[in-house]
């Protein structure tokens, strides 16, 4: 089983296999590349395709972006996410139709050991570091909205049309419908008809 595998399997996997790394670091550059180019310049649509190829139609992604990988992130279609997006998708991260992401969200997937001595950078016998972690995935349903500054921990589900709360840290599932808030994110209460608002006819 190779680490690309152990790793989507939510296994003990080692993040310096050349395959992985060298997947990191292609994410990297297409980060960088995006990030440095003006909003609305047509080689960003290019890059963010190439960056996550898994993703819908009319999104809108403000940058900047940090991903560990692009490619085990989905997006569907009319996804909007806000400035300083984070998403380390060393497991599947998957975000349905119609996410709000607020500026400095970030989506954690990975998990280090909590004992020191399993977590820590190991040598091998040529001299060379390795050390181990796995991860766990993330999902956002559909028509959710997270707030600025929100954090989703690994192994997380967001039900469809939740609302998480401004500085939130999401450690557990998330029922649908949900208003959410806090540190460790809580249900607050349902999100009803009551909560409409009368909206102006823009046609």
């Amino acid at each position: 089983m190779t680490e690309e595998a152990k790793m989507l399997a939510g296994q003990i996997y080692d993040p310096s296999d050349a395959t992985l790394l060298a997947y990191r670091q292609h994410a990297r550059k297409l980060c960088q590349d995006y990030n440095n180019l003006a909003d609305g310049d047509p080689t960003r649509a290019t890059i963010i395709q190439e960056l996550i190829p898994n993703m819908g139609a009319d999104c809108e992604i403000q940058g900047p972006i940090a991903l560990d990988y692009g490619r085990f992130t989905t997006l569907g279609s009319r996804v909007f996410i806000n400035y300083n997006f984070t998403a380390l998708d060393c497991a599947p991260i998957t975000i349905g139709d119609n996410v709000l992401i607020g500026p400095n969200v970030a989506l954690l997937a990975p998990v280090h050991p909590l004992r020191h001595h399993q977590r820590n950078i190991q040598a091998r016998p040529d001299g060379s570091l390795y050390n181990l972690e796995y991860a766990k995935p993330i999902t956002i349903e559909k028509n959710c909205w997270l707030a600025g500054n929100v954090t989703v921990i690994g192994g997380v589900t967001i039900g469809e049309g939740s609302v998480i709360g401004a500085g939130s840290v999401v450690t557990r599932d998330i029922p649908a419908n949900s208003l959410a808030v806090g540190n460790p994110c809580r249900v607050i209460r349902q999100i009803t008809a009551d909560d409409d608002l009368e909206m102006p006819e823009i046609f």
